[in-house]
């Protein structure tokens, strides 16, 4: 009994959190076609390579320790191979969702918003550098706001095969 009434309190907890994660995300106020069209992919001649990987090994800590923080939440570019590409999330904004491995010991949700940013072609295996705000959940944690910000504050990207999504 306790452990169905423990259950029962983690479903609404995460439902809770994730009506906070979206009401956050964008209002639902605006129908769908007065929001402003997907931004589109632009080749880059950034060299996210020319980041240290001591960079990269201080984000996967840095998202080892927020693991057990539920209050955790920052910004943070990483970069890994994609494991699992997962079906969007269709409530509210529309998600892409896929699994990125950073370490043998850290995979990582990865949540793009296609409604404000161009669907990514990633597929299993492909290696991938994001920027985005991490933040925690049950589960290891989610990277979002992976796009532009359409109120001109701080966004994020997702590079793949030299095109930088924002």
């Amino acid at each position: 009994m306790q452990q169905k009434l423990i259950k029962g309190l983690v479903m609404l907890a995460s439902a809770g959190v994730l009506v906070v994660y979206q009401y956050f995300q964008q209002p639902n106020d605006k129908p769908a076609s007065n929001r402003p069209s997907p931004a589109v992919a632009t080749e880059t001649t950034r060299n996210t390579a020319a980041a240290s990987s001591s960079d990269y090994r201080t984000a996967i800590d840095k998202i080892r320790r927020a693991k057990n923080d539920p209050d955790a939440k920052f910004w943070t570019t990483v970069q890994g191979s994609i494991v699992k590409v997962l079906k969007d999330d269709t409530e509210g904004s529309a998600h892409q969702r896929f699994l990125v491995e950073l370490s043998a010991d850290t995979t990582l949700l990865v949540a793009h918003n296609i409604d404000l940013a161009q669907r990514v072609p990633v597929q299993t295996g492909q290696n991938v550098t994001i920027s985005g705000e991490y933040v925690w959940n049950n589960r290891g944690g989610v990277l979002h706001w992976t796009h532009h910000d359409p109120k001109g504050r701080k966004g994020g990207w997702i590079e793949l095969a030299g095109k930088r999504y924002e």
